[in-house]
């Protein structure tokens, strides 16, 4: 099985600070995950001037701005973005962006090998054409989406130049109920599409994005900060550094859980198979000469000698010794 590709999304947790973006990527790559995400836009092609906050947003922003004034302050120039992949690359940390306008993609098209679609996107064509023009690989999260929207969506990408694609289960909801999380569509996209999938998580806490891991996700991608406490939209439903740790080490703890398949012995284990295993032995003293029956034998660890498997095999047979009670039987 191919390694599980993590991303780390820092998102706008930066909130529009470039050093507090540069310290994100050293949380991320300290974590050890693959990549790390964060979103470019221009907030005047993104969003009108009189756009409203998200429910979600207004709890954790208040109600002071509208959605254009608050995603202006988070805006990181092209610069920094620069800087980000120059820093991303000495790191040695895969530097991933999702472009929120199609000015957006031109510029990163020389910045990332590949594509991070947010699901708000997934139904603006413009924009599909313009990142399946790239020819580049395409992660496309699917929250708030129909299947039918999923369809015209993979259906345009590839005809217009993507040919590889993993699609992500997602749920917009910032934090997501646990019972929205719906893992079983991650599996049904598998299914359907016959594409790679994975998951894009927002539930509080690391235990969904792990249960994904082990159902079989491709990718899995999750929000992070440097404090809940933060000002900023994202940072009460994403993971602090100690968190994005152990989400970490828990997947690649599945990861070398998956195995070959093949039902055999493991090395590990193959020094208790005499421990945990039973011989036939005498039940009590056995004369030499005397027939082996279901009175003068028993089963008994350890598992050293002839195995109870070959009970009727032993029975019947004369002992070609004396032996002493739970002494291991030889024929």
């Amino acid at each position: 099985m191919n390694k599980i590709y993590i991303i780390a999304e820092a998102g706008v947790n930066h909130n529009g600070k470039l050093e507090l973006a540069l310290d994100l990527v050293d949380i991320a790559k300290s974590a050890g995950a693959d990549a790390v995400k964060f979103q470019t836009f221009r907030t005047e092609r993104l969003v009108t001037r009189t756009a409203e906050k998200a429910n979600y947003q207004k709890q954790t922003t208040g109600q002071s701005q509208n959605q254009f004034e608050m995603l202006k302050s988070l805006e990181l120039s092209q610069n920094d973005f620069i800087r980000l992949k120059e820093y991303c690359d000495q790191r040695k940390i895969e530097f991933l962006s999702t472009p929120f306008d199609i000015e957006s993609i031109h510029f990163l098209d020389g910045l990332v090998k590949r594509w991070k679609v947010p699901s708000g996107e997934i139904t603006n064509y413009p924009y599909l054409v313009e990142i399946a023009k790239t020819g580049k690989p395409v992660i496309l999260s699917t929250g708030m989406s129909t299947l039918l929207e999923i369809e015209q969506a993979v259906d345009l990408l590839q005809n217009c130049g993507t040919d590889d694609m993993i699609l992500l289960q997602c749920n917009t909801q910032y934090p997501t109920p646990y019972e929205d999380a719906n893992l079983n569509a991650m599996v049904s996209l598998k299914d359907h599409f016959r594409l790679a999938a994975g998951y894009s998580d927002h539930t509080p806490g690391i235990e969904i994005p792990i249960a994904a891991a082990a159902m079989g996700a491709s990718v899995i991608e999750k929000h992070f900060t440097l404090d809940k406490g933060l000002e900023g939209p994202d940072h009460k439903a994403s993971l602090e550094p100690d968190e994005l740790i152990r989400m970490v080490r828990c997947i690649r703890n599945v990861e070398k859980a998956f195995g070959d398949g093949k039902k055999e012995p493991s090395a590990s284990e193959r020094k208790n198979m005499d421990i945990a295993r039973k011989s036939i032995v005498a039940a009590r003293n056995i004369k030499c000469g005397e027939l082996f029956t279901e009175d003068n034998l028993t089963a008994k660890r350890p598992g050293s000698g002839i195995s109870p498997m070959e009970w009727n095999h032993v029975l019947g047979r004369r002992a070609i010794r004396d032996f002493k009670a739970d002494e291991l039987i030889q024929i």
